[in-house]
């Protein structure tokens, strides 16, 4: 009986800002979004660059390294300090100036909720609204298609901005399914979808809106870990994905460590994302994630090896 070749998963939509596909290797593998938080209270203690001169040489060590955009944000995602609009632009807008000056072929990014700074953010320079709050101001979306930005359009079950979330649940409705977890990954799609068509509306490229099933965000565990395995649902979508994955509760809780020992579990999530299609990912680990994207490409057949001289001669 003749063998079926293996099934390798459909291949994502490409991510397309400033009129090019965004990706290693040309645009045929992944996409890394480095993270540079302004902020004294990230989560994780090797992502606060709240100082210039830190923030600089952060962002110089990720281009360095390979990423293809720089996502800078103000303010931390969960409960903290209070930070309002004045800090907020304070904070990122002069360091978006200062990385669209000095590195002018990456794409810029803003982590923001608030559509006052992601105006700013646009005459500064930047080329992405990465709204993680799923546009609890509806204002992004105009944003967005009046400035040109591509737009991340996310999900955080109706949460509110800097809240953490609690006994959180998602049932099957009515959907036909043969997984009773699928509820999560339902309610995702309901919402990031509404977002996209929004936007497209409004007059953002298809190609320029990023689906982000945003893990953690409104989410336990066990749904984070769902989605995950379930991204080829989102890829089949037909828009580019998004995956922040990087040293996340769930990976820690999946294995049971604090933030700074959970790269190699946020390495291992990264690869099946990228294997199903995703194609872009928020990291603080800029090198790890590009290696690991370039191989995933190359696994799947969308890049040839570098150099291939084993048992050639």
């Amino acid at each position: 009986m003749k063998a079926e070749p293996p099934e390798v998963p459909i291949q994502g939509t490409p991510f397309i800002a400033r009129g090019k596909e965004v990706g290693g290797r040309g645009g045929a593998s992944g996409a890394v979004m480095a993270i540079i938080n302004r902020t004294t209270d990230s989560f994780w203690s090797g992502a606060r660059q709240a100082g210039d001169a830190d923030a600089l040489r952060a962002a110089e060590k990720a281009v360095g390294q390979g990423a293809d955009i720089i996502d800078i944000g103000g303010v931390r995602a969960g409960t903290g300090q209070v930070v309002d609009v004045n800090e907020e632009l304070g904070r990122v807008i002069p360091f978006i100036k200062t990385v669209r000056s000095e590195f002018p072929d990456v794409l810029v990014s803003v982590d923001t909720w608030r559509a006052e700074v992601a105006v700013a953010a646009a005459d500064a320079g930047a080329d992405i609204i990465n709204d993680t709050w799923a546009g609890h101001d509806p204002r992004l979306v105009k944003v967005a298609a009046q400035t040109g930005l591509a737009l991340v359009c996310s999900h955080t079950g109706g949460m509110t901005p800097r809240t953490d979330p609690f006994r959180v649940g998602y049932p099957l409705g009515g959907e036909e399914s043969n997984d009773p977890r699928d509820g999560v990954l339902h309610d995702v799609l309901e919402t990031v979808l509404k977002t996209a068509r929004a936007a497209q509306h409004a007059g953002v490229p298809k190609t320029s809106l990023l689906l982000d099933p945003t893990h953690d965000f409104g989410k336990n565990t066990w749904h984070s870990l769902h989605l995950v395995r379930r991204t080829q649902e989102l890829v089949r979508q037909g828009y580019p994905v998004l995956m922040a994955l990087s040293r996340k509760d769930f990976v820690g809780e999946s294995l049971g460590l604090a933030a700074d020992e959970r790269l190699e579990g946020t390495l291992a999530a990264t690869a099946i994302a990228a294997w199903h299609g995703a194609r872009v990912f928020r990291a603080h680990d800029v090198q790890e994630t590009r290696r690991v994207l370039d191989m995933i490409a190359a696994l799947r057949g969308d890049v040839p090896p570098i150099a291939v001289t084993r048992a050639t001669f």
